[in-house]
């Protein structure tokens, strides 16, 4: 179910991370790759809300309209020096990254979309699903 998801995305309403998408969770949160670390509301950017599926294959999170409004205005006070310190002072457990400029350099370079997606999300009064195959 969640490839014929994927399948029929609507791109102009779709945000791709790539492997990005760990780095940045950690940075928006404690360090760690669990649901549910972290503060509110940044916590629920990635690996946040209602998990719908964690299986061997994917992870799915729902996130109500309500949640991404939230996401939205907070990820709008990151900024690339904001996220460069998170990513400097957090230890990364288990993170199967190569830590360091480049590996940063990559996870930066997926800020601006992700907090423009979640601008037009909340603009729109959207839910987000968050789909991601491990």
């Amino acid at each position: 179910m969640v490839e014929e998801v994927e399948e029929a995305w609507d791109e102009p309403r779709v945000c791709e991370l790539d492997k990005a998408w760990d780095a940045l969770h950690r940075c928006l949160t404690d360090g760690r790759l669990q649901f549910g670390n972290g503060e509110f509301p940044l916590s629920h950017a990635i690996l946040g809300g209602r998990p719908l599926l964690e299986g061997e294959d994917y992870v799915v999170c729902h996130l109500e309209p309500v949640e991404v409004r939230a996401v939205a205005e907070a990820l709008a006070g990151v900024d690339e020096a904001w996220l460069r310190r998170r990513y400097a002072e957090l230890e990364f457990e288990d993170y199967e990254g190569f830590r360091g400029e480049d590996d940063l350099a990559y996870t930066v370079c997926f800020l601006p979309d992700l907090r423009e997606f979640y601008r037009r999300a909340a603009e729109q009064g959207q839910a987000v699903v968050f789909t991601v195959d491990q």
